[in-house]
């Protein structure tokens, strides 16, 4: 039997704060009433703050990083989509930003450059759409924004 020292208290400790990250659901990117692809999105059940992985039809390889990904609190997620592609490679996950100039590359890594007004792409080659406005819904892409 070990002796006890009742002037040591054993405490836990929490690193979350007791937060937990919870999945929230879904985007289905269609193009042409076929999924290309589809945006993972998870919520904190505390501060509600959005976590999101894209996943592409096709591709095998993992994401570049580990965990939930973090954005800033002046940025949002979105989709951007490009008007002159077709197919899975048309479309990125992005940290969109209110307004400005917005760089991202595509999904062939090149890099883009597009103005952004209120939170959506304002460009001829590329759109865009927020992720808080559309989880667990079926975006077409084929024909554009919807008016």
């Amino acid at each position: 039997m070990v002796p006890c020292n009742k002037d040591i208290a054993m405490t836990t400790s929490d690193p979350t704060g007791g937060d937990k990250v919870v999945y929230f659901g879904v985007i289905n990117i269609n193009e042409n009433g076929r999924t290309m692809g589809s945006v993972d999105v998870w919520r904190s059940l505390l501060t509600k703050e959005l976590f999101c992985e894209e996943k592409r039809l096709g591709i095998d390889q993992i994401v570049d990083y580990i965990g939930m990904p973090k954005i800033e609190k002046d940025k949002k997620w979105a989709v951007a989509i490009s008007r002159n592609r077709k197919g899975h490679l048309r479309w990125r996950l992005v940290k969109m930003i209110k307004e400005g100039k917005l760089e991202f590359t595509d999904a062939d890594d090149k890099a883009i450059e597009v103005n952004v007004k209120d939170y959506k792409i304002a460009d001829p080659e590329w759109w865009s759409f927020l992720v808080e406005e559309n989880v667990n819904r079926n975006m077409e892409v084929a024909d554009g924004p919807k008016k």
